[in-house]
């Protein structure tokens, strides 16, 4: 089936080779994913555990020191809520790396196609796939480093919530906290400070999200304290954003978004929206310009 001594592309994507050569890189991904599985697992019990813990000293440090008697009674999060966190996540995570199997297959076929000659075994024709294709092969580990850090921090999360929901009686909701340092996105800095009901999952932020929640005490007055109730303590994303330079308040909005806000059309608590996605789950993103306003540059 040569073409003037070279094999066309119809029979270099029938050979034997080939396919053998796509089934052995198929399989190191295959194992690739279900290692990190394993591997992730066992991170993932330390850090649950350690969400879970760190709830109770984040609400003890809302109540007066000579009270803290009021939340002695802090329920723990049952192990079998941890470990069930814990297999979904690992699920999840693994299942999610499937994908870049299909992605390098046809990362394989192009670049077998764009010179591979047949003749070498397949194991020697995947170690040259995977030297042609190296720059799809980094996107594609990228991908996976973005799936097990989103994943593991919805574990976070997920843990968090647990023990809010075991102490109804002491909480009255949660806070969304963003980082406010660096370059957070309009998304997160919009949500920042809002609180939400125990019931409520999240935050349910973007890939890579680094925002987490904060649990809200009730009042003191509603926790049979009888003191007057210190001023809350939660830092301000509007006062951080506030205090930037023009330069970094640019970045992080864009040119088109930072005009909007310095006109006062588009406000802070107007950066965000919710997004659903019926592959993964809702995710507050960047909201639009308003009035159909266009920005090239996303900053979520």
């Amino acid at each position: 089936n040569a073409e003037g001594g070279l094999l066309s592309r119809s029979a270099i994507l029938r050979s034997t080779r080939l396919r053998l050569a796509l089934i052995e890189v198929s399989g190191r991904l295959a194992a690739v994913a279900d290692q990190a599985g394993v591997t992730v697992s066992g991170d993932l019990d330390g850090i649950v555990q350690a969400a879970v813990d760190a709830q109770e000293n984040i609400a003890k440090a809302q109540l007066p020191k000579a009270e803290l008697d009021a939340i002695t009674s802090w329920a723990r999060v049952d192990a079998r809520q941890i470990d069930a966190i814990v297999r979904r996540t690992t699920e999840r995570i693994t299942s999610a790396l499937w994908p870049l199997s299909a992605e390098a297959d046809a990362a394989m076929r192009r670049e077998l196609v764009r010179g591979l000659m047949a003749g070498s075994g397949p194991r020697q024709t995947a170690a040259r796939i995977v030297q042609r294709a190296e720059g799809q092969f980094n996107g594609g580990l990228a991908r996976a480093l973005t799936i097990v850090r989103t994943e593991t921090l919805d574990a976070h999360r997920a843990a968090a919530a647990a023990a809010h929901k075991a102490n109804s009686d002491v909480l009255a909701g949660w806070i969304w906290l963003t980082s406010l340092s660096g370059k957070p996105c309009p998304a997160c800095l919009g949500m920042s400070g809002t609180v939400h009901p125990l019931t409520e999952p999240g935050p349910q932020g973007h890939q890579n999200c680094r925002c987490t929640r904060m649990p809200k005490t009730k009042t003191w007055r509603e926790l049979g304290i009888d003191l007057p109730e210190e001023p809350d303590q939660v830092p301000s994303a509007a006062n951080w954003f506030n205090k930037q330079p023009v330069k970094r308040q640019k970045d992080i909005l864009g040119p088109a978004r930072y005009a909007a806000w310095k006109r006062g059309d588009y406000p802070m608590d107007q950066w965000a929206v919710k997004r659903a996605n019926a592959d993964w789950r809702p995710s507050y993103v960047t909201s639009p310009l308003p009035n159909g306003g266009r920005d090239t540059r996303l900053a979520s």
